[in-house]
């Protein structure tokens, strides 16, 4: 995936958080949330590493959302367990002010 301009990095790691309804759709981007090296254990951040594929520790920022065309996203490198999703879904409703 290219990233924006003003990115340091050539390519970007971002986990796909659109529903799968949309995952499948016609829609032309999806909604995604970006992987940085380096985060600061905020509750709207997540950390990943090897065990979703990584080769090294990594923070998704929930924060971050950002649009992303589909077809930039070319390279599939892992998934997330449960509890990781479950992580993730608080750290979302976290960085959107959602209150269930």
């Amino acid at each position: 995936m290219h990233n924006p301009p003003g990115d340091p990095k050539r390519h970007r790691i971002f986990l796909i958080v659109s529903r799968q309804g949309v995952i499948d759709s016609r829609f032309s981007t999806l909604v995604c949330a970006p992987v940085f090296s380096d985060g600061q254990s905020l509750a709207t951040q997540v950390g990943i590493g090897g065990d979703e594929g990584l080769k090294h520790p990594s923070w998704i920022f929930c924060d971050g959302l950002t649009s992303v065309r589909k077809i930039e996203l070319t390279h599939y490198i892992g998934m997330l367990s449960k509890s990781k999703q479950a992580e993730v879904d608080r750290a979302l409703a976290m960085a959107l002010d959602l209150r269930f």
